[in-house]
């Protein structure tokens, strides 16, 4: 729990720099990062240089980028994750400490290299945010459809996918397009590519953040209970945590809000 915003991010900055820490040239290790948010990666940027850390056996996996036209999101884009990730991060670090693009790595729409990747490589953190749609990446609930038109897959089924290209929930759309796309949803696509589950267990912890700006104070509160006690459902997809074996939320104090019925 988090009584400021600057606390707040720092913080999540600090879990990226405790990762890079731990990686050496035989044992490297590196962390997956989330773009929403996007507070903490300048300051990853500043801890590194500020500490002239050497970072350059560390490794990062984002974990998400639209799909457009049968590809991934060019860095063109304006929405492009690996842009933000780079522009925002990456292209800050000093040239002499930071990781070569080799080790930074992006999901694209044919993921073999990308999930290769986590081979030999620990996953010291996967950090996440949450959704409208109670998503962490965009492991959004799936579709009703047969088999499963009449009740969503077991947890089981769930936890098989890997890395691969989903069809976005429409809220999902319409939360990046308030977040992120000034309010246009038609500029938002309605296709990406996001780490699965697979890569998400391979994740020695997964730590979610929660400032209060992307999912609402009743979604936080359900995914927190249904993880605390046990309860995993394909439908509320944050809610499959629950049977990972080190996971971590972190709270914006004043973001948490209430549930009380109030018009406005």
């Amino acid at each position: 729990m988090y009584d400021t915003l600057e606390d707040f991010y720092l913080a999540e900055a600090l879990e990226y720099i405790e990762a890079w820490r731990q990686s050496t040239p035989d044992n490297p290790a590196g962390i997956c990062g989330p773009i929403g948010p996007t507070e903490q990666l300048p300051l990853v940027a500043r801890l590194v240089n500020a500490l002239e850390l050497d970072v350059r056996h560390g490794h990062f996996w984002g974990m998400d980028e639209w799909y457009l036209d049968g590809k991934e999101a060019p860095y063109s884009h304006p929405l492009s994750f690996a842009k933000a990730d780079m522009e925002m991060c990456f292209n800050r670090i000093d040239k002499k400490l930071v990781m070569p693009e080799s080790q930074i790595h992006f999901p694209k729409a044919d993921p073999t290299e990308y999930i290769k990747s986590w081979d030999g490589v620990r996953c010291c953190v996967m950090q996440g945010g949450q959704g409208e749609v109670k998503h962490w990446a965009f492991n959004d609930p799936p579709r009703r459809e047969a088999p499963f038109d009449k009740e969503p897959p077991p947890p089981s089924e769930y936890r098989k996918l890997t890395t691969r290209v989903v069809d976005l929930h429409p809220l999902t759309c319409v939360q990046n397009a308030r977040t992120s796309g000034g309010g246009n949803v038609s500029g938002v696509p309605t296709q990406a590519i996001t780490v699965g589950p697979t890569e998400t267990w391979r994740a020695e912890r997964v730590s979610i953040w929660h400032a209060g700006t992307h999912d609402n104070p009743f979604g936080m509160r359900l995914t927190t209970y249904m993880i605390a006690k046990g309860i995993a459902d394909t439908s509320v997809p944050m809610s499959l945590l629950a049977e990972h074996p080190n996971v971590q939320f972190n709270f914006y104090r004043s973001g948490i809000g209430t549930c009380e019925a109030e018009m406005h």
